[in-house]
């Protein structure tokens, strides 16, 4: 029965423990108990200059706290370091106008920087983006020519292209036609 006893104190004792939030601290020494997830992360992370890979890849969770400035800023500092996926997201960002104004210009020049950079994703992307005059000017052998290097790397939806004889509504349908017209 004792035994019991100080078993259930020790589980009450812990539970206490755990209920209670740890305070962050911060001073001249560094940081005591600091956010290690969250919006704050990411934003303290900004804050400090950190660009690696592993902040790189949080981005997207940005997105997911509805936060697109501070997934556009976190992706922005990505992309210009070089990391070729955060170039990939920025052209997204900006072809739908999340947490910025829609810049097709910008999204093209995304797509273009990963595609030089070797990424499949923006060679494909860039190529659709030649094939249409979307945000660059329309050179549709260009196009088809990203768009095959895409494919030749391994991209399935590349690919797909390929087999619908570059049928753009094969991977993109109508849904953003809006876009691609002429607007005078």
């Amino acid at each position: 029965m004792r035994c019991s006893r100080l078993a259930f104190l020790a589980i009450l004792a812990a539970g206490a423990a755990i209920a209670e939030p740890t305070q962050t601290v911060e001073d001249d020494d560094g940081i005591l108990n600091p956010q290690d997830t969250g919006v704050e992360m990411l934003t303290r992370k900004i804050e400090m200059g950190v660009i690696d890979s592993v902040t790189c890849s949080l981005g997207i969770n940005a997105t997911k706290y509805h936060d697109h400035k501070l997934a556009r800023e976190l992706t922005r500092r990505c992309a210009e370091a070089g990391y070729t996926k955060a170039m990939t997201w920025m052209s997204q960002l900006e072809n739908n106008g999340m947490g910025g104004d829609y810049d097709p210009d910008a999204s093209a020049e995304w797509d273009r920087r990963a595609a030089e950079a070797g990424d499949p994703v923006g060679r494909f992307n860039y190529g659709l983006d030649l094939m249409r005059g979307h945000g660059v000017a329309r050179d549709e052998a260009l196009g088809r020519q990203m768009v095959d290097q895409a494919a030749k790397d391994g991209l399935a939806i590349a690919k797909r292209l390929q087999g619908a004889d570059y049928d753009l509504d094969e991977v993109t349908p109508d849904a953003d036609n809006w876009k691609y017209g002429n607007f005078y």
